[in-house]
């Protein structure tokens, strides 16, 4: 069947696509409201204007990630009716509630203060409008944490019955909502949103210490950013691997593809580390692997038996070449990510670290990682899942719309037009923003290289009312 007659597939690829753009911004959002919120306390605390500044520039590329995610959102919500209203119909009685929770709580939170946020410090003073930055900070951890219930529930669904209409009906909101892979997808993604703040707030740092000498904002906002790197991309590897084995426990299958295990080993796995996966042939081509690593990072024990995708049904594998590849972009970049963070612990402890240039190169090139580790990420996740959308009880061939495949291709071609065009303008926007730093000639630095000093001019405009000290 050609891929302009299949319906599901089709399907499947819109809903991917859109959530695939949509997924950016909120991971960026998300780590970049809690670093205004955390420049805003810095300069409430120290007087020093560089966090303001860098608030100030920062604050505006929020409002527009912020302003894109919502509506790249919005129109998801639309295809659970027009494409998945098999689902909708079937899943709506514990996935509408956890969705109206996010609206009602994080959404509204958000919304409420983001305006004070942005046009308010004048008119609301510093302290509440410190609060109102923390709001919005804590709206976007909320918002993660509902979304990532519903997600988690469908991969490891608990605390329901199903009723003789085929619905799924709540019986237990606690075992919904806390679900046994929740915790850990909830950190997961908490940590890959920091991170690709990080690496972005990195980039925009080190691409202005390469292009002007010793810029104090470009200088701060540099530090601070290798540092959360340096301090969360260990802790992040840490919790995939926790991660890793709760989904080895209630997702063995995806776990098996994820490895490219197509054949149990009673006496120990090897890890293969590249390869091509064939599963028309049931086998890994042209694999590198390492004897019973495998065995050891999934069971602890050098020649722990590994089961194979040769205990899982044809019809029931995931795809496997896609989930492969998929979760080795996920962790070799995660491994550079902490590649990055180490070397700039070393020029930290030198120094040097506004004086590196090979190190802001680096960092520079490593600006979109996050983005890709993320959605590398929910690849594995999501089609991992195949072939259910709710793991175990609902297959994905049996929640689409009973709609022509002509139909879901038209609506595709569209949102691909649309999507480029309205969002790839929006983030070269972003891009352009992050481009130029605004001239602040009163700011010099002092003696040391991550020591800013705030030098009001009173002759100069832009400096009237904020004679702050340092």
């Amino acid at each position: 069947m050609s891929l302009l007659a299949n319906a599901e597939l089709l399907a499947r690829l819109q809903f991917a696509f859109t959530v695939s753009f949509h997924i950016i911004f909120p991971a960026f959002s998300i780590g970049l409201a809690s670093y205004l919120a955390v420049l805003e306390g810095l300069w409430l605390w120290k007087k020093q204007r560089v966090y303001l500044d860098l608030f100030d520039f920062w604050k505006t590329i929020f409002a527009i990630a912020f302003a894109m995610g919502v509506v790249s959102g919005i129109v998801m919500s639309y295809q659970f009716g027009t494409n998945w209203s098999v689902f909708s119909d079937k899943a709506g009685p514990v996935i509408g509630p956890l969705m109206g929770y996010e609206v009602l709580t994080a959404f509204f939170l958000e919304a409420g203060f983001l305006g004070v946020m942005l046009f308010g410090r004048s008119r609301v003073g510093p302290g509440l409008h410190f609060f109102a930055t923390l709001m919005v900070a804590f709206g976007t951890l909320i918002s993660a944490t509902w979304i990532l219930a519903v997600n988690s529930w469908m991969q490891t669904p608990q605390g329901f019955e199903i009723n003789a209409a085929g619905q799924f009906i709540p019986a237990d909101w606690w075992a919904i909502i806390f679900n046994p892979s929740f915790p850990y997808r909830l950190v997961h993604m908490v940590l890959a949103a920091y991170l690709t703040t990080a690496l972005v707030v990195g980039a925009v740092g080190a691409w202005h210490l390469l292009r002007r000498d010793r810029d104090p904002r470009a200088i701060r906002m540099f530090s601070m950013a290798m540092g959360m790197v340096a301090v969360t991309a260990p802790i992040q590897i840490f919790a995939g691997d926790l991660h890793g084995l709760n989904t080895l426990e209630h997702q063995p299958a995806k776990v098996m593809a994820m490895e490219g295990h197509f054949d149990s080993h009673p006496n120990g796995a090897p890890l293969i580390l590249f390869g091509l996966p064939n599963q028309a042939e049931k086998r890994v081509d042209y694999a590198i692997s390492i004897p019973y690593l495998s065995s050891l990072i999934l069971h602890h024990g050098w020649t722990a038996p590994v089961a194979g995708l040769d205990t899982v049904p044809d019809d029931r594998e995931p795809p496997v070449a896609v989930v492969f590849w998929s979760f080795r972009v996920m962790v070799g970049l995660g491994m550079l990510m902490l590649g990055l963070g180490l070397w700039s612990l070393y020029h930290r402890w030198k120094g040097s670290l506004d004086t590196a240039p090979w190190l802001h190169r680096f960092a520079l090139l490593m600006g979109p990682a996050g983005f890709v580790a993320v959605l590398a990420g929910w690849i594995t996740t999501e089609v991992g899942r195949q072939p259910y959308t709710i793991y175990g009880h609902l297959l994905t061939a049996d929640s689409r719309s009973a709609i022509a495949a002509p139909a879901v291709a038209t609506s595709l071609i569209a949102f691909v037009i649309v999507y480029f065009l309205v969002f790839g303008a929006g983030v070269f926007y972003i891009l352009r923003l992050m481009k130029r730093l605004p001239d602040h000639p009163e700011q010099e630095l002092d003696e040391g290289p991550l020591r800013t000093v705030a030098l009001p001019n009173p002759a100069h405009p832009a400096t009237k009312g904020h004679h702050d000290g340092h």
